[in-house]
């Protein structure tokens, strides 16, 4: 499940959320808005058929793994506060996730793939992993070679993501500070977590 290969426009098509953002996968989904499938118009899903609808958005946006997303939740449970809340809080301070609420990538699955290939750097220490999770202080910044400074450079400079109060990003130097932790208003994704909690508990 995190590296998904499949057509991501049906994916967006499916679940109703524009969870893969690449231009080809938005393109597709405004030319058919209707779920994929011969007969599924009309028909409503179950209690449970929601639930799991919920939590594959999750998974699909996030790019969590079955297992990764039972050990997040595992971690919510044990903190303070709402779940399911808690949870997504979780999803939200991925390296992937932060690099592209930091504009340095158009899509999670590209941020992924620069975080994998080793072009970014936390602390000053080089991270290969899409799912570190970060805390406040934190600095990230891309790898210093000219040519990926370009790259990420041009970038940062056609990203038309928000950016979240959380987050401070030097765009000249390229780096993004973590200032905070996200609260529940900072949660980018539009799903019932609560939904999922009870899913996930079962």
């Amino acid at each position: 499940m995190g590296h998904y290969t499949g057509p991501k426009a049906r994916i967006n098509r499916r679940l109703g959320v524009m969870l893969y953002e690449s231009s080809g996968a938005v393109r597709a989904s405004d030319r058919r808005t209707n779920p994929p499938g011969m007969h599924t118009r009309g028909r409503r899903p179950s209690n449970y058929g929601l639930a799991l609808r919920e939590k594959q958005k999750i998974k699909h946006y996030y790019g969590l793994g079955e297992r990764q997303l039972r050990r997040y939740f595992d971690r919510a449970t044990r903190m303070k506060g709402n779940t399911g809340q808690q949870l997504l809080l979780i999803c939200e301070r991925r390296l992937d996730n932060v690099i592209r609420r930091a504009g340095f990538a158009a899509t999670r699955p590209q941020a992924r793939q620069g975080v994998a290939h080793g072009h970014f750097r936390v602390n000053g220490v080089k991270v290969d992993k899409p799912s570190y999770m970060l805390r406040p202080g934190d600095v990230i910044s891309v790898k210093t070679r000219e040519n990926l400074k370009n790259i990420y450079r041009e970038r940062t400079t056609d990203a038309a993501s928000e950016l979240p109060e959380w987050l401070s990003v030097d765009a000249e130097d390229l780096t993004a500070t973590v200032a905070a932790l996200p609260d529940a208003g900072d949660i980018s994704l539009p799903v019932d977590a609560n939904m999922v909690v009870e899913f996930l508990s079962r």
